[in-house]
C-alpha cells in the first residue's frame, strides 16, 4: 500500500505533464515537489513560496536561531541533532533581524522546512549557486543520520543546516535560502551507453573530442578554461584576505574588486592553486541540462587531483539549453586545493558531472521566467556582486 500511496503523491500532476514520459523513479519535477507540499510531505512553519520551488528542487529557509558550535557532528543512528546540540553548543542567537556568521567558525540552524518521506523516497542537499560562489560550507544534517546532505528513504523528522563561511563573513536572518533540497523516488540507474544516447539528442558539451574521451562509469568530465574566454585573459577570481563582510540579501550590490584578486592566463603555465585559497573558475565546454534532467557535479575526484571542484553542484533542468536561450552557458568551478599546492593547465579535467533522469517533464525550467542568475553565465561570481560584462 505505501508504493501505491507513493505513486499516488506525484501522479496527477505528472499526467497533466506529459502523459507518455512517466517513470516510477527519478527526481521528483517541480509540479510533484509543489504536491508534495501540499501533502504534506514536505512540510514548513511558515508557507512555503512559490518563489521557493524550482525546476527540480525546492529552497529550504532558515529558521529563527542558530548555535555556535565548537565543531562540526554527525548525530548517528541513536541521536537526534537536538540532543547532540547540548554537548557541542557554545551558545544561542536569534537570526530575527539579522546576524552575521563570522568565517571560519561553524554554526548550526535549524530549518523552517522538515520532511516526512513515503517509503522508497529520499532526498539529496546542494547548496544554492550564490552560497557556493561565496565559499560558504552548508552541510544538510537530521535526526539519526549518518551523512551529510543525504536523506534516507521514509525520513520523518526535522532537517538543520551547519553553516561555516570560509572566505567572507555574511550576514543572514530568518528565512535567509543557502540550500535547495532535491526529493528522488527510488534508485535509478545510469550508465555510459545512456549517457551517450543523451548526448546524441541534445549535446550535453560542445566538446566532441572532450566528450568521447571521458565518459566513464556513467559520469560526463569536463575539463579547465586556463586560457581566457575570447579576447581576455582573465581566467578566474581569488578571494581576498581579509574581506569585509557580504549580506547575502543584497544583489548586484558589490564591487568585485574589494572582494577577489583576478587570476589572469600566462601562455603554457596554467593556474597553481595554493591550498589557502579559494577560486571561482570556469568549464572550457558549454553545458547543456536537457529539460527531463538534471545533473551534479561531484565536488571531489581523486583520480584527477586533491582539490574540491565544486561546493553547489546542482544544475537544474534547462541549464545551458538551447530551446530557451541558454547557449553557450559553462560551469562555474568553486575551486578550493587540499594540502599541497596544485597545478591545473589549460583543457585539464577537473570535474564529473552525473546526469539523473526526472520522473517527468517539469512544469518549468532554468532561465525560464523564474529570476534564473546564472543562464548563459561565462566566468560569473555570484549575485550579490554587479556584473561588468
Amino acid at each position: 500500500m505505501a508504493d501505491v500511496a507513493e505513486h499516488r503523491l506525484f501522479a496527477d500532476t505528472e499526467m497533466k505533464a506529459n502523459p507518455e514520459t512517466i517513470h516510477s523513479t527519478g527526481v521528483v519535477p517541480s509540479q510533484g515537489l509543489r504536491d508534495a507540499v501540499e501533502r504534506g510531505e514536505i512540510k514548513s512553519t511558515e508557507p512555503v513560496s512559490e518563489e521557493q520551488i524550482q525546476p527540480a528542487s525546492v529552497d529550504l529557509r532558515l529558521g529563527p536561531v542558530a548555535y555556535r558550535t565548537r565543531a562540526s557532528f554527525l548525530p548517528g543512528r541513536s541521536a537526534s541533532v537536538g540532543q547532540k546540540i547540548e554537548s557541542y553548543a557554545m551558545h544561542q542567537f536569534s537570526l530575527d533581524g539579522g546576524a552575521v556568521l563570522e568565517k571560519g567558525c561553524v554554526y548550526l540552524v535549524p530549518l523552517m522546512e522538515s520532511l516526512q518521506l513515503r517509503h522508497r523516497t529520499s532526498a539529496m542537499e546542494n547548496p544554492k549557486s550564490s552560497t557556493g560562489r561565496l565559499d560558504v560550507f552548508c552541510r544538510l544534517i537530521t535526526d539519526g543520520g549518518t551523512e551529510f546532505d543525504h536523506v534516507r528513504a521514509g525520513y520523518r523528522g526535522p532537517l538543520w543546516v551547519e553553516i561555516s563561511p570560509r572566505s567572507f563573513s555574511i550576514l543572514v536572518e530568518t528565512g535567509t535560502r543557502l540550500l535547495q533540497l532535491r526529493v528522488k523516488r527510488g534508485a535509478p540507474r545510469w550508465s555510459d551507453s545512456a549517457l551517450r544516447e543523451l548526448h546524441a539528442e541534445v549535446g550535453l558539451i560542445d566538446d566532441e573530442t572532450v566528450f568521447e574521451e571521458n565518459v566513464k562509469q556513467g559520469l560526463l568530465a569536463i575539463t579547465v578554461d586556463a586560457q581566457g574566454i575570447g579576447d581576455t585573459d582573465l581566467i578566474g577570481w581569488r578571494a581576498r584576505k581579509n574581506a569585509d563582510l557580504i549580506d547575502i540579501s543584497e544583489i548586484n550590490h558589490y564591487d568585485p574588486e574589494d572582494f577577489w584578486e583576478p587570476v589572469r592566463a600566462h601562455a603554457g603555465q596554467g593556474v597553481i592553486l595554493d591550498p589557502n585559497d579559494f577560486y571561482i573558475l570556469s568549464s572550457k565546454e558549454s553545458v547543456t541540462v536537457p529539460a527531463d534532467h538534471a545533473a551534479e557535479m561531484l565536488a571531489y575526484d581523486t583520480l584527477v587531483g586533491e582539490f574540491r571542484v565544486h561546493y553547489a553542484g546542482f544544475f537544474d533542468p534547462g541549464f545551458g539549453l538551447a530551446d530557451i536561450g541558454g547557449e553557450g552557458t559553462r560551469a562555474v568551478l568553486e575551486v578550493r586545493s587540499r594540502d599541497v599546492p596544485f597545478m591545473i593547465e589549460d583543457g585539464q579535467v577537473v570535474g564529473r558531472l552525473l546526469y539523473e533522469r526526472l520522473t517527468t517533464l517539469p512544469d518549468k525550467l532554468y532561465g525560464q521566467n523564474i529570476g534564473s542568475n546564472y543562464q548563459r553565465q561565462g566566468l560569473a561570481l555570484s549575485k550579490q556582486f554587479k556584473r561588468s560584462q
